[in-house]
């Protein structure tokens, strides 16, 4: 699966991710003569370094450079946003950056990842990519939540919204009223509310999930064979349950307003 980011430090490098969830400051942060990261485990040297972005003293830089000097740097580094103090580490020790990817959360460590930072591109080596829609449809501050088999290809056991793939020649919001339909036989208008997609990863599959709020009228869902039971749920009863990821997120953010 190959993204199209910025280029900020051209170059090209292969190699194992390490990822971080959160912005990082190299000054304190790693250590510039072992490599060693001080805020997880790990170490960089030789890795596709992945965080959101960078944080702290300008000296953080230099802590880069340091790396450079003592082949402990990274292969490549990859951010959601750039800012300077890493930009300016990652060309003065020139170690391949891209930035304006979509989010970490399409990585996973381990991933083999290829960087061309001279096009902007990133290629996550050997993930299957799919676009799918998952629903808030609701009714006096509850939605359906409906609980996938055991034997579900994805998510197995678990409970989740109103969920399935974008089908060819589909907008997401085409597939997720058919999803709605097919699976609670319910007919749906227009959307109440929609968000950003998220990405979602599965083992080898990334989720491209498109989140709609619809409201759900008066009917009841009848349930087609995808799923084996559902309920009204509010947040905090998702809370209590085995969820898709973000399930309770995404239910928070449209069942608030």
């Amino acid at each position: 699966m190959i993204f199209n980011g910025r280029p900020i430090s051209n170059g090209k490098a292969r190699g194992e991710v390490i990822k971080l969830e959160e912005p990082l400051s190299f000054l304190g942060g790693v250590d510039g003569s072992t490599g060693d990261i001080r805020v997880r485990d790990g170490n960089v040297a030789g890795k596709i370094l992945v965080f959101p972005r960078g944080k702290g003293s300008t000296v953080g830089s230099y802590v880069m450079y340091d790396l450079k000097v003592h082949g402990k740097e990274p292969a490549a580094v990859i951010n959601e946003s750039a800012e300077t103090i890493v930009a300016t580490g990652a060309v003065i020790s020139s170690i391949p950056m891209v930035d304006q990817i979509p989010s970490v959360r399409i990585f996973e460590d381990g991933d083999i990842v290829s960087v061309d930072a001279t096009k902007g591109t990133v290629e996550i080596e050997g993930v299957v990519f799919k676009e799918v829609v998952s629903s808030v449809v609701s009714r006096n501050g509850r939605c359906i939540l409906e609980k996938r088999p055991e034997s579900n290809h994805s998510y197995p056991g678990c409970w989740s919204l109103v969920a399935g793939k974008v089908e060819d020649g589909e907008s997401p919001v085409e597939a997720a009223r058919r999803e709605i339909l097919e699976e609670t036989s319910i007919e749906v208008g227009e959307p109440l509310d929609s968000m950003e997609p998220l990405y979602v990863r599965e083992g080898k599959v990334l989720f491209k999930v498109y989140p709609f709020h619809f409201d759900a009228g008066e009917k009841d869902p009848v349930l087609n064979d995808e799923n084996e039971d559902w309920m009204w749920a509010s947040p905090e009863d998702a809370e209590k349950l085995g969820t898709v990821t973000d399930t309770v997120t995404v239910m928070r953010r449209f069942l608030s307003r």
